[in-house]
């Protein structure tokens, strides 16, 4: 049995974290749980689930939900009460599907609890990569991916010879926008933005996927995940999100994962490594339903988000938790109507361009970066 903290339960990936789970209920249980704010989605869950101590945003929202469970679990608030689910005693593993960089110092402080990690919160390792993995490598623990495309590169490398690895390639959807020129993104709206072709995702992933930031995040993940140069990661656009991911090796030959859009897959693999169970919740690929997968190169101009991702990435220091925490903001901005979706990369870029990096920072120096670059987008976004 393994005991899971799951930080981030009511989200996407952390619903579905719960159905692999309720799947397996001879294999994993929940020992801890983190949600923010919604109670009406949690309750069911806790109830379903019961696990020890339940985390959330704060303290009338904990005193909400003691109310409603008459004080049968234990109940804590804010980032100190996500460090203590994600820390908890009785979990062996620690399932990080939070959203933004708050999923920080929770991942760090499981680390130093000896906690195996999976992590769907890309930003932990966008905004301080180098402390995490070193962090992680000091104490021996497994840093396993949930997003499926760092899944699928993980898988394919299972076995092989790392000496050898020569390229990562990242696949891409290409979002909700992907056929569509500069011009006529002008006037898309929100509604549109949230209609990816192929997968169900929370918005704001979704709004990154349709910039393509999201792919130039996984490309800072995927450098400090497997510690490859970024002159060896690449991106290709593939429509049909049946490729996850490849990698190829010195004698060109090319390993790739393959499987029907589903984050199932990847989230059971992270819980079960390196064994596998079987997932009846999803379903069997066959390629002549297909029929074709198509792949395209990355057009820099049509998505200007990549180089930015890239030359942030290749900075380092604080410049990859600016281009996040930036982006973070102009994406809320976007969602609440504040700003048009072509003002979203303008403001990143901005926001880079604006900052002073620290090439060796600490967790404070990050922490205070992501906080300028925060304010600083807010600023423009109160200019315009």
């Amino acid at each position: 049995m393994k005991r899971i903290s799951l930080l981030g339960a009511t989200g996407s990936v952390g619903t579905q974290t719960l159905a692999v789970i309720r799947e397996h209920p001879e294999h994993f249980s929940v020992a801890a749980m983190a949600f923010g704010e919604n109670i009406e989605k949690a309750l069911p869950l806790i109830d379903e689930f019961r696990p020890k101590l339940v985390a959330v945003k704060n303290k009338w929202i904990a005193e909400r939900l003691k109310a409603e469970l008459g004080g049968r679990e234990k109940i804590v608030y804010g980032l100190a009460g996500m460090i203590e689910a994600a820390t908890f005693a009785d979990s062996d593993m620690l399932v990080n599907a939070v959203l933004g960089s708050i999923g920080l110092e929770p991942t760090l402080a499981a680390i130093e609890a000896g906690k195996t990690i999976g992590l769907a919160n890309k930003e932990t390792l966008v905004t301080a990569g180098h402390l995490v993995m070193e962090q992680a490598k000091k104490a021996g623990v497994s840093v396993i991916p949930i997003d499926s495309e760092h899944s699928a590169i993980f898988q394919s490398m299972q076995g092989q010879d790392r000496t050898a690895l020569s390229r990562l390639i990242l696949t891409a959807s290409g979002g909700s926008f992907r056929d569509k020129t500069r011009e006529e993104l002008k006037n898309v709206t929100v509604a549109d933005a949230l209609k990816h072709p192929n997968w169900s995702m929370g918005a704001k992933i979704t709004v990154d996927s349709a910039t393509l930031i999201n792919k130039g995040l996984e490309v800072i993940e995927a450098h400090w995940l497997f510690q490859v140069p970024y002159d060896q990661i690449d991106i290709v656009i593939h429509k049909e999100s049946i490729v996850h991911s490849l990698v190829e090796y010195a004698d060109h030959s090319v390993i790739a994962q393959l499987g029907l859009p589903s984050m199932l897959v990847p989230i059971q693999y992270a819980l079960t490594y390196p064994k596998r169970l079987e997932l009846k919740q999803t379903k069997r690929l066959n390629l002549w339903e297909i029929g074709s997968l198509h792949f395209q190169e990355v057009d820099r101009q049509r998505f200007p988000a990549m180089t930015l991702a890239y030359a942030a990435g290749r900075a380092g220091g604080t410049m990859p938790a600016v281009l996040n925490a930036a982006n973070e903001i102009a994406v809320q901005a976007f969602l609440d109507g504040e700003i048009s979706f072509l003002e979203i990369e303008p403001l990143v870029e901005a926001a880079l361009e604006h900052h002073k990096p620290d090439r060796e920072p600490g967790l404070e120096a990050i922490e205070e970066a992501d906080r300028q670059a925060r304010a600083f987008v807010r600023s423009q976004i109160r200019k315009k």
